[in-house]
């Protein structure tokens, strides 16, 4: 599978380059939040919850900056991988209740009652679905509808802005500053909300690819990080070219505005080379398809890494995984 990537030259600097975020609340911005909260008709509606559940509120500076583009891209990719998890789940429903007509006149009674418990655990898992995918368009169209009272509230604003100042208009600008706030706090608590059912991504190495340019002893430091979150791997080219690494898989959370960005650096006793560093978007990520991407570290492609990505999605603000289809019954 390919990726997008973004290459950045180790002339620019040996590091990854951070990209913007929320920082966080800290305790005290959590109350007025908190206060604030209960004067809007939106957010009494809303359940808040823990900053430490979202991965872009951290401890920091808060930064009121919603991304309307960058949400609607992460809600249809959201909404696609939920769909591919309700079509599988739906056509093994199928399959179980056609087995179940057929064992229900010639079978053992054993063996229809372990299927009927099949029929009705899948059921259960396509309700649970139904709900989250509905929790997520919820979401996702107010958070369209406090975009558009924004943009409104933004263009009154610029418009009272050009007009005579009075103190009627004065006192309409002080008014539409307030609304503008109001809508904008509430679109990055929406994003917040948001990114709780947003899964995980269970990442696995399955090495370098160099061809010519991996040899038997030479050893290599692999860095992810998606956000705050980190992995640091370092492996080693074996005699007889198989690679050993101290760490193969590793579970990253999602959250809406971090791209995946990969650092490969070579160690040669005291001292270290950079090969690479790109950043590479996860939308295509949200699947219920096993993955094998490459990814190009260097802009020629002379050396590659390969990973394994597997998508789970997540139940409600519990963040469970959402179980495997249940094993078939076998023919009695």
């Amino acid at each position: 599978m390919s990726v997008k990537l973004t290459f950045v030259s180790p002339s620019d600097g040996a590091g990854i380059s951070r990209s913007c975020s929320f920082a966080g609340f800290s305790t005290v911005q959590s109350r007025k939040l908190a206060k604030s909260l209960s004067r809007s008709s939106v957010r009494s509606k809303m359940s808040v919850k823990p900053a430490k559940m979202y991965p872009s509120l951290q401890r920091g500076t808060v930064i009121w900056d919603p991304r309307p583009q960058q949400v609607k891209k992460i809600f249809e990719a959201l909404k696609k991988g939920l769909n591919e998890y309700l079509q599988v789940h739906q056509a093994e429903l199928d399959y179980l209740s056609g087995r179940h007509k057929d064992t229900k006149r010639n079978s053992r009674l054993a063996f229809y009652y372990d299927l009927d418990k099949q029929i009705r655990s899948v059921e259960r898992y396509i309700r649970k679905l139904e709900f989250h995918i509905s929790k997520v368009e919820e979401l996702y169209e107010t958070y369209c509808i406090q975009c558009r009272l924004r943009d409104g509230a933004s263009n009154m604003k610029h418009a009272f802005s050009l007009s005579p100042s009075t103190k009627a208009s004065r006192e309409s600008l002080v008014e539409l500053y307030k609304n503008l706030q109001e809508c904008t706090e509430d679109m990055c608590l929406i994003e917040g909300a948001l990114e709780v059912h947003l899964g995980e991504f269970h990442l696995k190495m399955k090495g370098l690819v160099g061809y010519a340019r991996l040899c038997p002893g030479d050893q290599y430091e692999v860095f992810v990080r998606l956000g705050r979150q980190k992995w640091k791997l370092k492996g080693k080219i074996e005699s007889d070219d198989s690679q050993m690494w101290d760490e193969e898989e590793k579970i990253f959370i999602p959250n809406l505005y971090e791209k995946f960005e990969i650092k490969v650096t070579e160690l040669r006793g005291l001292t270290t080379i950079l090969v690479g560093v790109v950043t590479c978007d996860s939308l295509d990520f949200f699947t219920t398809r096993r993955q094998v991407i490459i990814v190009d570290i260097t802009e020629l492609g002379t050396i590659k890494l390969q990973l394994e990505v597997i998508w789970k999605c997540s139940l409600g603000t519990s963040c469970a995984s959402l179980p495997t289809t249940p094993p078939l019954v076998p023919e009695p």
